[in-house]
């Protein structure tokens, strides 16, 4: 499978005192505990897709991008997508950003670009995907849920029986 680079990979400065940037400890502890797999809102939305009776794998490593939830048979591969970091609202998010901006921006801006790559990267190898936001999950998880069902019924071709 090839891939071709849509745009120039965003250079993100590495996060160290040898860089310029300086943090706390206590927002060290912080960042700490910011975990990229298994987080409340995906935990709580494979649970509802386990109790459905929709039977899937979740961080899938054979997928480009590691989708949190995958239905292999389908080839239908979804992202929870947390709000800070993947850039949600992002050009009014942005100037929010107070300190370490140098870092920050890009940073959450190649991540952006990336998630970008993954989406062509998963559709030229044949899946099909969807993204939905953390505050989806957490304050309409219904609608979100729904929204789910509807891709994977529209992309598997037949309704639910």
């Amino acid at each position: 499978m090839s891939y071709k680079k849509s745009a120039e990979k965003i250079k993100v400065p590495r996060f160290e005192e040898a860089a310029g940037f300086y943090t706390s400890e206590r927002v060290s502890k912080l960042m700490s505990k910011v975990r990229t797999a298994n987080t409340k809102p995906e935990v709580a939305f494979r649970k509802l897709l386990w109790h459905a009776g929709l039977r899937y794998r979740h961080n899938y490593r054979k997928a480009p991008g590691r989708p949190d939830i995958a239905f292999v048979r389908w080839r239908i591969a979804i992202f929870i997508d947390g709000d800070f970091w993947h850039g949600y609202n992002w050009s009014q998010k942005k100037d929010a950003i107070k300190s370490n901006r140098a870092y920050w921006i890009p940073k959450i801006e190649r991540n952006m670009q990336r998630d970008q790559e993954v989406n062509e990267l998963l559709a030229a190898a044949g899946w099909h995907c969807l993204r939905i936001w953390e505050h989806e999950v957490e304050k309409e998880f219904g609608a979100a849920f729904y929204r789910v069902l509807r891709f994977i019924e529209e992309k598997r071709g037949e309704p639910w029986s």
